[in-house]
């Protein structure tokens, strides 16, 4: 039925081709390209006479366009999913809109290299404009709008869990339970204990970098920034239990600030560790979080690239990782003149996650939305035109194939509220 060209082959990569290959009626035929084409050779062998997908599988730099172009025009896919790193997503949107293919992704742009003249000028000018410091936001995928509408293509935008789910959540909530919603609190809680002093469960790159900015929050109509991990909150969550939660700046506030209309205050909270918390801020101290080349015995290294080699792959955390993620949205508003809380959130169980398809549940969690998101474009259940986020279509169908294909959704219609 649909033939897909799936960038990159790590974690959530490996998950999403999985998920693909499950519904072998609608994803008939796929390729895997990679910098790193034999780690695509792995997977398609892995696959073999488990799916009726036909997969192939590429080498291909995800940073060089006419790459990108040659293997897109070779193959000729109706979509394109981008599950390669955020400092791709401009490049291979080009790619796309060159060749005449829809596009998605799983998380918003940010640039590798944070030094760049060019990008600095127009980086600081944000952040006096709008408020918030964070590499990452949408406004340099959002500058494609007008491109991909004009050319009759969809680009959707950060369709992991979150974001992804969480903007689906605020889709349905908006649909289903409120007339008017005041507040969304987004909370992601990782439960899992893998037994290392120190790892990240996704890309440590952009994981570190993230949860060492200030963080933010939207509030009666702009940007509230903060000290980095300086907002504290404790939770009781469902099936994990009680954790540390801290306030940080994330993408989908900004879309939903523009998308749910009337919404007084968003706000992003995610756990961690004491642990962690005192590695990252060493590493930190010491300048191993650094995206400036320093030189060292003669050539350039970036310490944060450096540090990642020295890391545990998240890739290979599935096996060895115990416990329960718990990612979901609380939000207070009215409905039918009334106040109203709600709570809609998903459980994951990382050795459950590990026995279906050898991943723990960080990858999961980011994996399945994206084959869904993926199912909603090539089944025209989202056809709108243009560059847009999760939010911004019909909640329903997507909801329902998380449900269907391994993320239930749970309820709450009193939930504790975060003070």
């Amino acid at each position: 039925m649909s033939r897909v060209l799936i960038i990159g082959c790590g974690g959530v990569a490996n998950v999403a081709i999985r998920k693909c290959c499950q519904l072998d009626d609608v994803f008939t035929e796929i390729c895997i390209a990679s910098r790193t084409k034999e780690k695509c050779d792995a997977l398609k062998e892995a696959l073999k006479g488990k799916t009726k997908t036909v997969i192939t599988t590429a080498k291909v730099d995800a940073d060089k366009k006419d790459e990108l172009v040659e293997l897109i025009n070779s193959y000729k896919p109706e979509l394109v999913m981008n599950i390669a790193l955020p400092y791709q997503d401009l490049t291979i949107m080009d790619a796309c809109l060159e060749c005449h293919v829809n596009y998605m992704d799983t998380a918003n742009y940010e640039p590798e290299d944070t030094d760049d003249p060019e990008w600095r000028k127009i980086y600081e000018k944000r952040c006096k404009e709008q408020g918030f410091s964070a590499y990452f936001d949408y406004s340099w995928q959002w500058a494609y709008r007008e491109k991909f509408e004009k050319a009759g293509l969809t680009a959707l935008l950060g369709c992991g869990f979150d974001p992804g789910v969480t903007q689906a959540y605020c889709a349905y909530a908006k649909k289903h339970q409120f007339d008017e919603i005041d507040t969304i609190d987004i909370l992601d809680c990782n439960g899992g204990d893998h037994g290392y002093a120190f790892a990240t469960n996704f890309n440590p790159e952009v994981n570190l970098r993230e949860v060492s900015a200030p963080g933010s929050y939207w509030e009666n109509g702009h940007w509230v920034e903060i000290p980095a991990m300086s907002i504290k909150r404790e939770y009781n969550f469902d099936e994990v239990g009680q954790k540390d939660m801290y306030l940080l700046h994330h993408e989908e506030i900004e879309s939903l600030a523009e998308n749910i209309k009337g919404v007084k205050r968003i706000r992003f909270f995610m756990t961690f560790g004491q642990s962690y918390l005192t590695h990252m801020k060493c590493l930190e101290n010491v300048g191993m979080l650094q995206t400036t080349p320093v030189m060292f015995e003669g050539r350039e290294i970036v310490p944060i690239k450096f540090l990642k080699a020295l890391l545990p792959d998240p890739a290979s955390l599935g096996p060895r990782t115990h416990g329960k993620t718990n990612i979901g949205c609380i939000f207070t508003g009215k409905k039918d003149g009334k106040d109203k809380t709600y709570y809609i959130y998903n459980v994951c169980d990382h050795q459950e996650c590990y026995k279906e398809v050898e991943s723990q549940a960080i990858s999961y969690t980011t994996g399945v939305p994206a084959m869904c998101g993926a199912l909603m474009l090539l089944t025209g259940k989202w056809n709108t035109k243009g560059v847009h986020t999760v939010e911004e279509f019909d909640p329903d169908p997507f909801i329902d194939a998380l449900n269907k294909y391994g993320l239930p959704t749970r309820e709450n219609n009193a939930p504790v509220l975060v003070d």
